[in-house]
């Protein structure tokens, strides 16, 4: 990885922009240097670019937002660069809010709502293309010589539909800015610096709170999304069946090495942290180290998604004999998970209570686990009173899914959880059973076992549907899937 030039005195590395500099140079780069590279470069401007795929959605959930929030300003950041260590970054990755309402991706730009008349005038602050005139493209370390070529803000605004402005100067003018302002907090610390005086977390707040709930019912751009990130998520489940026989020569790693794989070629990255979870480790519902053993004759809990290059993710989750065929045990626990998504699954229509196909898929868990005598005389109705069977079901049922894998979840409690289903909202079913290695409550062979299924179900006008059905879920399927998919 090359090594930016930087100042050699501590009086000359100072955070300001160089042009601001003295002569605009750095020591080490001398004046016919940073002369001949002004000039010489040619014009790269596009013209004629096409709106962006999503460009009259944007501008519906922008209207929305507008008639939401009539006569104040609104400001909509996309979030900073974070460092991971000294002078590297993570990967960018855009606010969910701005990119819903933009569809930009790109790291500082901020979306400004300014009221004008009965609604508002929306302006997207950009970076600019890099100067070329005072160095900064070749010199600065997000100069466009050291990170790519970004969009000029006209074309920009040819792309995204809204007038672009230049974001250096949107702290200054927020600063003025007279009225009342709410900020969608937590991404840009400049931004939040410069509005300190001007919002409350309280308004802040309900900004934040429509803006999750809006995106409780998916548009039929986000529904196509969602349905190109279930795809490639199953092509990734099988190139993971496919190099089984590797990752029992190395570890789950080479499990997730492979779904990534598939994550950027199809998509822009996974949608959240890999679960590779064989053996006792699919029995920690957030195992993400992957460094783990993959021994044939154990499961193989694999927990991924892919996430779109417009930031749709899919969560999908499938147990696995890493042999190809399920014990007679893991069997048994398998069919219990699957028949409680079944009921899950059957409780997802318009109408219907939110919480419906959590209880469905419980109930049919704690008659499993009434059946197998783990709760000695206690009867069903008793054990869901109290609420026994989560000392092996552990988590909720599901959550709605869309640009986050845990979507809209600065919604009200009373327009999700305790909210009926709609047509267009998009959500998982993923029961679970997981017998902890050291639970000496069960039989000695259930210990060490975790089983979980999990599908993206789309709420129809009728019913449902079940984006991921393309990867098999019972037994028998998924055994014969997997004897396919090996075989090439």
């Amino acid at each position: 990885m090359a090594e930016q030039l930087t100042p050699e005195t501590p009086e000359e590395s100072e955070e300001q922009p160089i042009k601001q500099r003295k002569n605009g140079l750095y020591p080490g780069v001398s004046d016919e240097l940073a002369e001949n590279m002004k000039s010489g470069w040619a014009d790269t401007e596009l013209h004629g670019l096409e709106p962006i795929a999503q460009a009259a959605h944007t501008a519906d959930r922008r209207a929305a937002l507008s008639e939401r929030f009539p006569g104040e300003r609104l400001v909509i950041p996309a979030g900073n660069l974070k460092t991971r260590s000294n002078d590297t970054e993570y990967s960018f990755r855009a606010s969910t809010e701005y990119a819903y309402l933009t569809g930009d991706q790109t790291q500082d730009g901020v979306l400004v709502l300014e009221p004008k008349g009965d609604g508002h005038r929306a302006t997207i602050y950009l970076l600019p293309r890099s100067d070329r005139e005072n160095g900064e493209f070749w010199l600065d370390g997000q100069g466009e010589l050291w990170v790519g070529r970004r969009h000029s803000l006209g074309e920009a605004e040819q792309l995204l539909g809204i007038p672009a402005k230049d974001v250096r100067e949107l702290a200054a003018a927020l600063k003025e800015a007279t009225g009342p302002v709410r900020n969608v907090r937590g991404h840009d610390a400049g931004i939040e610096a410069a509005l300190t005086d001007k919002v409350t977390a309280e308004r802040d707040e309900e900004l934040r709170e429509y803006l999750s709930e809006a995106r409780l019912v998916k548009d039929a751009f986000e529904v196509s999304e969602l349905r190109k990130a279930c795809d490639a998520t199953a092509r990734g489940f099988e190139d993971v069946v496919k190099v089984l026989d590797k990752a029992e020569a190395t570890s789950e790693r080479y499990i997730e090495g492979t779904f990534f794989l598939r994550a950027r070629v199809e998509g822009n990255d996974i949608g959240y942290g890999s679960i590779c979870a064989a053996g006792p480790h699919a029995t920690t519902l957030h195992w993400v180290r992957n460094d783990g053993a993959v021994r044939p004759g154990e499961l193989l809990l694999l927990d991924a998604g892919v996430e779109t290059n417009e930031l749709y993710t899919a969560d999908v989750t499938r147990t696995l004999p890493i042999n190809g065929t399920f014990s007679p045990l893991q069997r048994k626990i398998y069919d219990a998970v699957y028949e409680a998504q079944e009921a899950g699954i059957a409780a997802v229509k318009p109408g219907a209570p939110y919480r419906a196909f959590h209880d469905a898929a419980q109930r049919v868990l704690a008659e499993k686990l009434v059946e197998w005598g783990l709760f000695g005389d206690l009867d069903v109705e008793k054990v869901l009173e109290l609420g026994l069977q989560r000392r092996w079901t552990l988590h909720g049922t599901g959550h709605m899914l869309g640009m986050d894998v845990h979507d809209c979840a600065a919604a009200r409690t009373e327009t999700y959880v305790a909210g009926d289903l709609e047509p267009g909202m998009c959500l998982t079913v993923e029961p679970g059973l997981y017998f902890q290695a050291d639970d000496l409550t069960v039989p000695e062979e259930y210990r060490g076992i975790g089983v979980r299924i999990e599908d993206d179900i789309l709420v129809t006008e009728d019913g449902n549907e079940n984006l991921s059905a393309s990867l098999p879920r019972r037994a028998d399927e998924v055994e014969a899937w997997m004897a396919r998919v090996k075989q090439g």
